[in-house]
């Protein structure tokens, strides 16, 4: 039964560490891991098209004929600052007195020697098993985009077992200590204290007011006529719309960075340059030239477009061991 419940635990620990570690923008994972095999997902951009629309060049005008509006002046008294106090200040007095106050405070110094140990290897236990988890590595020479984000490449790798060693600690000397007690130093200084606090007198300042000579409305003008003088004018231009969005493709084994050598770039490059995508020299460097033509014999020949998966190298008859 014991045995039962500690393999449980262990897988527990062993999925939780494989799930835990992944940190990606997609609900799947790639198929069952194996040591030494990749796996990748590309994004596919958007397509647009271009569309001719009728577009607003200059809106017709509308014109509001309005009667005038006719005033009258008329007295008004108003406040024009309100009514508020003063206060006048009676500033307080001081007077001088001796007062003992603490330059330093007292204190007390330990010095604690501590204990000494010797210590002797007791055994061996495991710490945590051997495992594997999914590793998302950067960019590598198999992605075609420029966009790091544009490819997520996985690798599995192995974790090995962990183990600590148990050691037994022996007390050679027990800790001792010393206590030395340092008194406060006082001294006496002249400070200003308060005789007589400050006082206040309030004082009223009345309102002030004054009249003014406002215009008011005295009849409404209201709309006489409503008329339309010119009419809307359109002019044709053309937009780029979205016809379908982009998006990622699904895992497919892709060859990994430390087997992305220059003798395999360079097959690859000899048999485009044989099937007629021109690529120049085979320079063993996958570069922007060799990743478009690349990229247009994988859609000629209907494969997975934006790496240099297993696939596509298989169909070009190039060998990777």
């Amino acid at each position: 039964m014991k045995q039962n419940y500690f393999l449980l635990l262990v897988f527990s620990l062993f999925s939780m560490s494989i799930f835990a570690q992944v940190d990606l923008p997609f609900d799947d994972l790639p198929p069952a891991p194996e040591d030494g095999k990749c796996y990748a997902k590309c994004k596919v951009p958007d397509t647009y098209a271009t569309v001719e629309i009728q577009k607003l060049k200059k809106a017709g005008t509308t014109k509001f004929v309005k009667a005038k509006a006719e005033y009258t002046t008329v007295s008004e008294r108003i406040m024009i600052k309100e009514a508020s106090f003063r206060y006048t200040v009676k500033p307080a007095t001081y007077k001088t007195v001796d007062k003992r106050v603490m330059v330093k405070a007292g204190y007390c110094t330990r010095k604690v020697i501590p204990a000494q140990y010797s210590y002797s290897q007791t055994g061996k236990r495991l710490v945590e098993a051997a495992s594997g988890r999914w590793v998302r590595k950067k960019k590598g020479p198999a992605c075609f985009s420029e966009n790091p984000e544009d490819c997520y490449i996985m690798c599995w790798e192995k974790t090995p077992a962990k183990y600590a060693y148990d050691s037994e600690r022996v007390l050679v000397k027990g800790e001792t200590e010393e206590n030395n007690e340092v008194a406060a130093v006082y001294k006496t200084i002249k400070v200003q204290v308060v005789d007589r606090p400050a006082s206040y007198d309030r004082v009223e300042i009345p309102a002030v007011y004054k009249n003014v000579s406002t215009k008011v409305l005295a009849t409404q003008g209201c709309i006489e006529d409503t008329y339309t003088t010119t009419a809307d004018q359109y002019t044709t231009v053309t937009e780029k719309r979205l016809v379908s969005g982009g998006g990622y493709t699904g895992w497919v084994e892709i060859l990994c960075a430390a087997k992305t050598t220059d003798n395999v770039v360079k097959s690859v490059q000899k048999r485009l340059n044989e099937l007629g995508y021109s690529v120049g020299s085979a320079d063993g460097i996958l570069g922007t030239i060799t990743r478009g033509q690349l990229a247009k014999y994988q859609k000629d020949n209907n494969l997975p477009v934006g790496n240099l998966n297993m696939e596509t190298l298989r169909a070009l008859g190039v060998q990777t061991n």
